[in-house]
C-alpha cells in the first residue's frame, strides 16, 4: 500500500499548494497549527530580542547589545526552516504580521524603556517559554512520527536552551560583583 497521501482538493489548502506526502491530513493539520504558533513566537521573540538591542542602555551597553545582537540573528535564522517544514509536509504557514499576533503567545514589550537587567530577564523567561512550547511541538512530530520536523525541533530547542543559559548569566549577581 502506498503511504503517499495523494493531492485531496477537499482540504482546505489549494491544490497548487496541497505537496504530497506520507502523514496524514490530521497529521499535517496538528503538526501545522503547533508548529504556527512556534514560528509567531520566533518572529515575536526576535523582534523583542532586535527591540531590546536597539534601545539598550547602561554600564554594560557594548556587552549587552552584542549578545543580542547575536542572539537575535540566531533566533531569526530558524524562522525560513521552520516555515518551509510546514510547507514540506503540506501545510501552510504564516502570511502576514497580523497573522502572527494571532497566534504569537510571548507578550510583546512596547515599553519607551526598559532597565538593561529586565531586558535581558524577560528575554530569558522568553526563550524559557519557547524551549516549552517547541517540546510540546516535539511532541506532536513524534507522535506522527514526523522524524525530520522533530530532529529540527531537537537542534532549535538547544540552541534556545544556550540563549537562556547566556541571558541567565548576565543577570545573575555575584556577592564580588556587590
Amino acid at each position: 500500500m502506498n503511504k503517499v497521501r495523494a493531492l485531496d482538493t477537499r482540504r482546505k489548502v489549494t491544490p497548487a499548494l496541497d505537496t504530497p506526502t506520507d502523514l496524514s491530513s490530521a497529521a499535517v493539520g496538528e503538526i501545522s497549527q503547533k508548529m504556527n504558533v512556534v514560528l509567531a513566537d520566533v518572529f515575536a521573540l526576535y523582534l523583542k530580542t532586535k527591540n531590546f538591542h536597539w534601545h539598550m542602555s547602561g554600564p554594560h551597553f557594548r556587552d549587552y547589545h552584542l549578545l543580542l545582537d547575536e542572539q537575535s540573528e540566531q533566533i531569526f535564522a530558524i524562522t525560513d526552516d521552520i516555515a518551509e517544514r510546514v510547507r514540506k509536509i503540506g501545510g501552510l504557514t504564516l502570511h502576514s504580521i497580523g497573522n502572527i499576533a494571532r497566534l504569537q503567545t510571548l507578550n510583546d514589550n512596547d515599553e519607551n524603556f526598559v532597565p538593561a537587567l529586565d531586558m535581558l530577564r524577560e528575554l530569558m523567561n522568553d526563550n524559557k517559554a519557547l524551549v516549552v512550547s517547541m517540546r510540546e511541538a516535539h511532541a506532536i512530530t513524534e507522535k506522527h512520527e514526523d522524524v525530520a520536523t522533530t530532529s529540527l525541533l531537537e537542534n532549535w530547542i538547544d540552541e534556545a536552551e544556550r540563549r537562556t543559559w547566556f541571558l541567565f548569566e548576565a543577570t545573575r549577581t555575584h556577592k564580588a560583583d556587590q
